[in-house]
């Protein structure tokens, strides 16, 4: 970790992290593996210090990523556990890739499939891939007829072996019946697969919802990602977003506030201002409407959120000064402030919100 001065920061709970990941596995029978997905820098939780957790602890048996730069960067770093590249990986020549970094493809369709065993036998290489099955969520995958097709096709090819089959759940969290018939649909692959002799390795559906909400979709492995980060109820928030105030000024009655005098203070105003905005990930959608928490006190955000700055109303957060921490995202004396709350004011998910704190905000993992 770089030291930074611009005080914006995250956190990043790395005990909390482990703990989220136990409990996991303690809600699994001993033989289904769990795995970790990091993708979108671990939901912008940090991947390269997230994944280390997960592989000095061995709270994760595998890790998913999205594409191959994302796996490759763990593995130039360190990374030895397993990784599934969760996205279709295209164009085609990304396998070339995938197996140099020794890294599992996903195959989402019998041209891929039959792409992947070209390359191989190129190379003298041998490698493992994994099979995506589409089941109602309409994004990648193939059909029932085309997923049996790939794996007759790949049970005569030597160059390239069949790791695991897996679905993606589009509504676990919300419909039990159309998940649970998404499942039955995944099982009836499985079941043609096995009458005629073929491997399937590792079978695995379950998201965060799914693995705890339905028992029945946790097959071989697991994978989750909102329960890991804290980011659902249950679980330790595993990241606080903080800045610090920069700027402190009182004012009167009707003084304008911010681009387009959006806001006019009400009363004499102490208006704090903090090194934080939407090119952070702050989102402009919380202008007059966000929150911070100064010493445990909620202050309103105050006008319209800038680009690099944002202006707070700390009139009840008294004594503040130049200097004094700022909570975004986290707990400052009784109060908090999750992800959640965060998504509900922008009528998002925590993910989009976690995911959205930018590059430029340094993390920092607390150990």
């Amino acid at each position: 970790m770089k030291p930074f001065l611009r005080p914006t920061w995250a956190e990043i709970s790395l005990p909390a992290l482990r703990a989220n990941l136990e409990r996991l596995r303690s809600r699994l029978a001993s033989r289904t593996k769990l795995m970790f997905v990091v993708k979108g820098d671990a939901y912008g939780h940090g991947a390269l210090a997230c994944s280390r957790l997960a592989q000095k602890s061995g709270a994760a048996d595998w890790l998913g990523v999205s594409s191959v730069e994302e796996g490759s960067l763990l593995r130039d770093n360190g990374i030895r556990l397993p990784i599934l590249v969760l996205g279709s990986l295209y164009p085609f020549e990304s396998f070339r890739a995938a197996a140099f970094y020794n890294l599992v493809p996903t195959v989402a369709s019998l041209e891929s499939a039959r792409r992947l065993a070209g390359m191989m036998r190129r190379m003298g290489r041998r490698i493992s891939c994994h099979l995506k099955v589409e089941t109602g969520m309409g994004r990648i995958g193939m059909s029932p007829g085309a997923a049996l097709g790939a794996l007759e096709f790949l049970s005569s090819r030597p160059e390239v072996s069949v790791g695991g089959i897996y679905t993606h759940f589009s509504c676990a969290e919300t419909n039990r019946q159309f998940t649970l018939l998404q499942l039955d649909r995944f099982k009836a692959v499985l079941a043609a697969a096995a009458a005629r002799g073929w491997k399937t390795g590792l079978r695995h559906a379950a998201n965060s919802a799914a693995a705890l909400g339905h028992p029945s979709t946790r097959l071989d492995m697991v994978r989750p990602g909102l329960a890991a980060y804290g980011l659902m109820d249950g679980f330790q928030p595993v990241l606080t977003l903080k800045t610090k105030i920069v700027f402190i000024k009182t004012v009167k009655p009707g003084t304008p506030i911010g681009y387009g005098a959006a806001y006019r203070a009400r009363r004499r105003t102490r208006v704090a201002t903090v090194p934080i905005g939407y090119a952070d990930g702050f989102s402009r959608g919380l202008s007059n409407k966000g929150e911070a928490l100064v010493a445990g006190t909620r202050c309103p955000v105050a006008g319209v959120v800038s680009m690099d700055m944002t202006m707070l109303d700390v009139t009840r957060a008294r004594g503040c000064r130049v200097g004094d921490e700022v909570v975004l995202i986290g707990r400052s004396g009784a109060e908090e402030i999750s992800a959640r709350d965060v998504a509900r004011k922008l009528g998002a998910i925590p993910y989009e919100v976690a995911c959205g704190i930018s590059a430029r905000v340094p993390r920092t993992a607390l150990s």
